[in-house]
């Protein structure tokens, strides 16, 4: 297990259906994913007990984030677009929202690229981020990743599109 004393990052288990449902049927995070429609437990049960935890075969990895001192799930950490020739690798993170704002963040992508740098030799991580999604950007830019480029009018929000910017972070 990653940790860090406070935080830990673990493999998906079967206790996580519910928590992922819960997370993967809010709406109000759709936007800031790639999910469009509900997901039934079914399918996340079918997907946990499924899950290819090999990154190299995979091409992904999602981590759960939990709290040290109660072992409670307090988000998920997605590493995506793995690609190993050219060492690099996406990041997505998702803090419950009665966990934002205490630090939470910060850590996990601090722990993640220990782990990416350690573990796989990766030379840079990134993330895609909506223009409009200060929070997020004021995360990503406190761990160290920075602005390398802007997509126009990149994601859809209802009936309108905002622009996103590439965040890299070389380790």
């Amino acid at each position: 297990m990653l940790s860090d004393g406070i935080i830990s990052l673990r493999a998906l288990e079967p206790i996580d259906v519910d928590t992922l449902y819960q997370w993967e049927n809010d709406p109000s995070l759709w936007s800031v994913g790639v999910t469009l429609a509900p997901y039934s437990r079914k399918q996340l049960w079918d997907y946990v007990n499924n899950y290819d935890s090999d990154i190299y075969s995979a091409k992904q990895l999602r981590l759960m984030i939990t709290l040290n001192e109660n072992n409670k799930t307090i988000g998920t950490l997605d590493l995506c677009d793995f690609d190993a020739a050219n060492s690099r690798c996406g990041v997505g993170i998702l803090i419950s929202s009665e966990f934002q704002r205490h630090g939470y963040g910060l850590r996990t992508l601090e722990l993640t690229a220990r782990y990416c740098r350690e573990t796989y030799s990766l030379h840079q991580l990134f993330s895609t981020v909506a223009a409009d999604n200060i929070p997020s950007r004021r995360l990503f830019e406190k761990a160290g990743y920075r602005i390398s480029g802007r997509f126009k009018s990149w994601l859809r929000k209802a009936d309108s599109y905002t622009d996103a910017y590439l965040y890299q972070k070389f380790l």
